[in-house]
C-alpha cells in the first residue's frame, strides 16, 4: 500500500512540476548559449581585426638601442671622455593601466627603502601616448634591485641599459669638454628628425659643439615580451652605430698644471701653440662637474650652480672679458713705431703723474721712473711713457692696431658662447652713448683701462702672434674627429686669420723689450726668470674700480679689487708656447699672475726633456733582434729530453 502510493504520486502532479522546471532549465541554457555566441560572432567579426592589432602590439615593441657616444682624447691620446654602462627607468603606459597607481606604488617602494626618486613623476596623469615615459635615468643598483624584484606590482615599469658619460677629469676639464643634457622641446623642433624626445645631446663645449659627429647613431629591436612586460624572445635588430671619436689638442699635463696653480681662486689659464694656434691648455675657475648632469641634473644642484655668484657655468677664458692693462702697451707700443711717431730713443720724463687739462693721470710707481726710452718702458711698465704714446696716437689708430692684433672680435675657436670683447673708438662711443669721444678717454685706454675689454683666449693669441713673427691664427682645440678603429676621418688644419702690420724690426724691437721684462733688472716679470733665460712676457694690473685711499684699501671689498694679469712666451727667439694668466681680484701681475704663468711652462718644458730623455734611452739601447723561426731547423740527430 505505501509503496503504490508512492509510485503514483511520481507519475502524477508531481511529475508535471518536474516536467515545468526541467523546461524553464533548458530554456535558461539556450538563451545563455545564444548570449555566447553572439558574443563571439562580434569578437571575431566585428571586433576581430582592432583585437588582433591591439593583441600584437602588446606582445611586441620596438626597443631603441642607445649608440655609444665616440670618447674624447687629449693630444697624447689620453682618454679624458669616456662611456659606461648605466639604467634608466621606463614606464609603458598602456601596459600600467592606471599610471598613476604605478607611479604612486614605485614611490611608496622607494621611500620603505629610504631611496631617493623624481618627485614630479607623482605628477604624471593618464596618457594615451604608445612611447615610454623615461621615470629617472642612471639609477642606482639598490634601485635597479628593487624594480626587478616588485614586476608585478610595477606593471609596465621597466629598466634599459644605457650608456652614460664618464667624465674622467672632471672639474679640470669642465669647460672645455662640457656636458650632456636631455634635449629641450626647442632643440627638439628645431633639429627635427635627426633626435627624438628623451635624447641626450651636447649642451656645453666639445660636447655641443661636436655633438653630429660624436653621438652615432641609435639602433633598434623588435622583441617579444610577455603580460608584466618581460622580454620573451628578440625578432629582428638593427645595431646602432658607434658616434666618432675625438682628439684634441690639448694636453692634459698642461691642463693639471693650470689648473693646480690657480689653487681655486677665480680666473683663467690659456696655453696656445704660437707656430699654429693649437690650444695646449684652457682652465676657467671656478668650475663644475660635469658628472653630475650623467643622469640629469637634479633641480637643487642646478639651481645652485645657475645662481653661485662666482658664475662657475662660465667659461672664463673664452667669455670672460677683462680690462686688459698694461698687457695691452703691447699694442700701443706697436703702433706708435709703425706710425713713425717714435722711435726705440724717443724718451720722456716720468715724475709719477701725467696732466692732460684738468685731469691728472698717476703711474702706478708713485715716484716716478725718471726718463726713460721705449725698451725701458715697457720693462718697467711706466704708465706715463703711454700716456704720452696715446695722447700722439689718438683712440681710432690705437684701435686699428689692436684689431690687427685679433682684440675686439671673436676669435672664432671650435667651442660655443665666445665673445668678442670691445675696442672702442669714436664712433663706437657716438652710436652707443650717444656721446662725444673725450682726450681724456684716450689716455685711459692707452694703458688698458677704460671702455677696452678683453677675453684671456685674445691675450694668448696677441702675444702668441707678435712671438710668431707676426701670423695671427684662429685656434683650434680639435685636432681631428676619427672612427672608433683610429682612420681620421676630418683633419683640423691651421688657419691663418691675418698679418701683423707692423715691420720685422719693430717686432723685434717689442719682443726684446718683452724678455726685459722678465730677465732685466728691474723687470716687473722676475718671476718668470728661469736659468735658461727663455721667457718673455708682460705683466698687467687691471683695475676694477677706483680704490680708495690706500689706509682704507684693506677693508675694501675683495671683489673690487684689482685684476693681476700676465703673458709670456718661450724660448724667447724660437717660441713653442704662449701663456696668458689672468687670475680675478688677485692684485699684481708680478706677485699673483706671473707665478702662475711659471708653473706652466716650467711643466711644459720638464715635460719635454722627459720625453727627449726617454728617447735617448730607447736610442741608445742595443736592438735585439728575434732569429725567424723559419731559419731554425730541428736537428735530426738530437733526441727530445724525456
Amino acid at each position: 500500500m505505501g509503496m503504490a502510493s508512492r509510485h503514483n504520486r511520481l507519475n502524477g502532479h508531481d511529475s508535471a512540476e518536474f516536467h515545468q522546471r526541467f523546461r524553464l532549465l533548458l530554456l535558461i541554457i539556450v538563451c545563455t548559449m545564444a548570449v555566447l555566441v553572439v558574443r563571439m560572432w562580434h569578437l571575431q567579426v566585428i571586433k576581430g581585426s582592432e583585437l588582433y592589432q591591439r593583441s600584437e602590439s602588446n606582445s611586441m615593441r620596438n626597443r631603441t638601442i642607445r649608440a655609444v657616444r665616440g670618447v674624447i682624447l687629449d693630444t697624447n691620446r689620453k682618454v679624458l671622455v669616456d662611456n659606461q654602462a648605466a639604467f634608466d627607468i621606463l614606464l609603458y603606459p598602456q601596459r600600467a593601466g592606471n599610471v598613476q597607481d604605478v607611479t604612486n606604488r614605485f614611490a611608496t617602494l622607494c621611500t620603505e627603502r629610504s631611496l631617493s626618486y623624481p618627485e614630479e613623476i607623482l605628477q604624471i596623469r593618464k596618457t594615451r601616448s604608445v612611447e615610454p615615459l623615461r621615470i629617472e635615468r642612471n639609477i642606482s643598483r639598490e634601485k635597479l634591485v628593487l624594480v626587478e624584484a616588485h614586476t608585478l606590482e610595477l606593471p609596465g615599469m621597466v629598466s634599459e641599459v644605457v650608456p652614460v658619460r664618464q667624465y674622467l677629469q672632471g672639474e679640470k676639464m669642465a669647460h672645455v669638454i662640457g656636458y650632456m643634457g636631455e634635449i629641450s622641446p626647442e632643440d627638439l623642433e628645431k633639429e627635427g628628425m635627426r633626435y627624438a624626445s628623451g635624447d641626450m645631446v651636447g649642451k656645453f663645449g666639445i660636447e655641443r659643439y661636436l655633438d653630429a659627429s660624436l653621438r652615432g647613431t641609435n639602433g633598434a629591436e623588435n622583441v617579444v615580451v610577455n603580460v608584466v612586460g618581460k622580454e620573451v624572445r628578440i625578432l629582428g635588430r638593427l645595431s646602432p652605430i658607434a658616434g666618432r671619436n675625438v682628439v684634441l689638442t690639448i694636453d692634459s699635463v698642461l691642463q693639471e698644471a693650470a689648473w693646480d696653480a690657480l689653487e681655486g681662486r677665480p680666473g683663467s689659464v690659456v696655453a696656445l701653440d704660437p707656430r699654429d694656434g693649437s690650444v695646449l691648455a684652457m682652465v676657467s675657475s671656478p668650475a663644475f662637474d660635469p658628472n653630475l648632469f650623467r643622469g640629469g641634473i637634479s633641480v637643487r644642484d642646478w639651481k645652485k650652480l645657475s645662481q653661485d655668484p662666482a658664475h662657475p657655468l662660465e667659461n672664463r677664458a673664452i667669455s670672460g672679458q677683462y680690462p686688459p692693462g698694461s698687457t695691452y702697451k703691447l699694442v700701443v707700443a706697436a703702433a706708435a713705431l709703425e706710425e713713425g711717431l717714435v722711435t726705440p730713443d724717443t724718451s720722456f720724463h716720468c715724475n709719477g703723474s701725467f696732466t692732460l687739462g684738468n685731469r691728472t693721470f698717476h703711474c702706478w710707481q708713485k715716484h716716478g721712473h725718471g726718463r726713460v726710452s721705449l725698451h725701458r718702458a715697457i720693462v718697467s711698465s711706466c704708465d706715463v711713457y703711454f700716456y704720452n704714446l696715446g695722447k700722439l696716437l689718438g683712440v681710432d689708430k690705437i684701435a686699428h692696431y689692436a684689431r690687427a692684433f685679433g682684440f675686439g672680435e671673436a676669435t672664432g675657436i671650435d667651442l660655443p658662447r665666445e665673445k668678442g670683447g670691445i675696442i672702442p673708438t669714436r664712433e663706437w662711443k657716438l652710436a652707443r652713448f650717444k656721446k662725444p669721444w673725450q682726450p681724456g678717454e684716450t689716455i685711459s685706454i692707452s694703458i688698458g683701462q677704460g671702455f677696452n675689454t678683453v677675453t684671456p683666449l685674445q691675450l694668448a693669441l696677441a702675444y702668441g702672434t707678435l712671438a710668431n713673427g707676426g701670423t695671427l691664427w684662429r685656434p683650434r682645440i680639435v685636432r681631428q674627429i676619427e672612427t672608433i678603429d683610429g682612420k681620421v676621418v676630418q683633419a683640423f688644419t691651421p688657419e691663418k686669420r691675418g698679418t701683423l702690420p707692423i715691420s720685422e724690426k719693430n717686432r723685434l724691437l717689442i719682443r726684446d723689450a718683452l724678455w726685459g721684462v722678465v730677465n732685466e733688472p728691474g723687470g716687473t716679470g722676475g718671476a718668470l726668470r728661469r736659468k735658461e733665460a727663455d721667457v718673455a712676457g708682460k705683466t698687467g694690473t687691471a683695475q676694477v674700480v677706483g680704490l680708495p685711499s690706500a689706509g682704507k684699501v684693506r677693508s675694501f671689498s675683495t671683489r673690487f679689487r684689482d685684476h693681476a694679469l700676465f703673458v709670456c712666451f718661450a724660448p724667447h727667439d724660437r717660441p713653442e708656447i704662449v701663456v696668458a694668466v689672468i687670475a680675478e681680484n688677485a692684485g699684481h701681475g708680478g706677485s699673483a699672475a706671473a707665478p702662475v704663468a711659471r708653473k706652466v711652462i716650467d711643466a711644459y718644458f720638464d715635460q719635454k726633456n722627459q720625453a727627449g730623455k726617454e728617447q735617448t734611452v730607447r736610442q741608445d739601447s742595443p736592438s735585439r733582434s728575434k732569429p725567424s723561426l723559419a731559419a731554425v731547423k730541428p736537428d735530426p740527430a738530437r733526441k727530445e729530453d724525456p
